[in-house]
């Protein structure tokens, strides 16, 4: 019997960090610094709603209206603009879904979070690859690649995997320069950590523009990663669009609770803030003195860039592991001889310094 014909998918899967280690001692415990995940977990009032006996035999609001409204008081935002997902990924799938056919092309940075393209090219899209210049998104050269077919341009700020941005008048630039009908995605998954004057997230900048599209997530900053949720932000029609063509029932009733406690804890916010600017720049500094160098502070981790170094990524990287500590390896992003590393809570960056410190110590 013949099996029944389905598409064959040519691009490159998305393969997750490692999280676990073959061969290493059960003793020893995995500290894994390769996911961007939380470094201080997340806030007492969500771990308040996790201890509380939560209903699960009802359906969860199909329309996540509680949180739509958390999110327009926290952020000065229209409520009927804001569409909840199961993570921000999920939203990217419905843009890809709602706006490209075959044949159509979709623009995204050379370093970029791998479910734009993917996403893309489920959808039959032409995904182009725009250079980037030391890391850094260029502006010219994604103008460069647009034609008549182009419909997306994605874009994170700060860029994942990279750590590098495009300030303020760079994101006016790009959106000025491509034409009206192509929308402009920018990812802010990691604008809370971002303290340069220079910087400003996409939804302050375009929150009343009608082609620009805004992704948000709850799995960094405030540490909701394993809830899976995330929104996006856009013209209402847009908005009305993705929400005839969601799943039903997509963000859970556990996932809506904490987040809407998450975004009321300012404290918890401004103590993780606090904490990765500390530990990245003393980081930073550290490897330096090993000439590993990495993009200046930005998100919740660092590129970390061997091509100056006595020792390769991947050497690093086998020895790290040795000792139970996991970061990002690069290749699958086509980034050679880089590792990212997460920034942890203070014990763990304080075990991963001292592992390179000894690794390094009869170099």
């Amino acid at each position: 019997m013949n099996l029944t014909k389905f598409k064959k998918l040519k691009f490159q899967s998305y393969k997750p960090g490692k999280y676990e280690i073959p061969n290493l001692k059960e003793t020893r415990k995995i500290i894994k610094l390769s996911a961007n995940e939380s470094a201080l977990g997340t806030s007492l009032r969500v771990k308040k709603i996790l201890k509380n006996n939560i209903s699960t035999y009802k359906y969860p609001d199909y329309t996540s209206k509680l949180l739509r409204k958390q999110i327009s008081i926290k952020f000065k935002c229209n409520t009927n603009k804001v569409i909840c997902g199961s993570g921000s990924d999920e939203i990217i799938q419905m843009l890809c879904q709602l706006f490209l056919s075959k044949g159509d092309q979709v623009i995204v940075p050379e370093f970029s979070f791998l479910m734009y393209r993917i996403y893309a090219s489920i959808s039959g899209a032409n995904v182009i690859y725009s250079k980037e210049k030391n890391y850094k998104i260029s502006v010219d050269n994604i103008i460069s690649k647009v034609n008549k077919k182009t419909k997306i341009v994605f874009l994170a700020n700060p860029n994942n995997p990279t750590g590098t941005y495009l300030y303020r008048n760079e994101l006016i630039n790009l959106r000025k320069r491509l034409r009206k009908d192509i929308l402009l995605v920018i990812d802010d998954a990691y604008y809370e950590y971002m303290k340069d004057k220079n910087y400003a997230s996409g939804l302050k900048i375009f929150k009343n523009f009608k082609n620009v599209f805004i992704l948000r997530t709850f799995s960094k900053i405030y540490g909701l990663a394993a809830l899976r949720i995330g929104w996006g932000y856009g013209d209402k029609n847009i908005i009305d669009a993705l929400n005839f063509i969601k799943p039903p029932f997509n963000v859970n009733e556990i996932a809506q609770l904490c987040a809407i406690e998450a975004l009321k804890d300012n404290k918890f916010i401004n103590k993780s803030v606090k904490h990765n600017l500390y530990w990245s720049k003393k980081i930073k500094k550290n490897l330096e003195k090993f000439d590993i160098y990495s993009n200046k502070t930005s998100a919740n981790f660092l590129l970390l860039n061997f091509n100056r170094c006595k020792l390769s990524a991947v050497k690093i990287e086998k020895k790290l592991e040795k000792k139970g500590i996991i970061l990002r390896e690069m290749n699958t992003y086509g980034i050679d001889n880089h590792l990212r590393l997460t920034i942890g809570n203070s014990a763990e960056n304080k075990l991963f310094l001292k592992q390179i410190k000894k690794i390094f110590k009869n170099v």
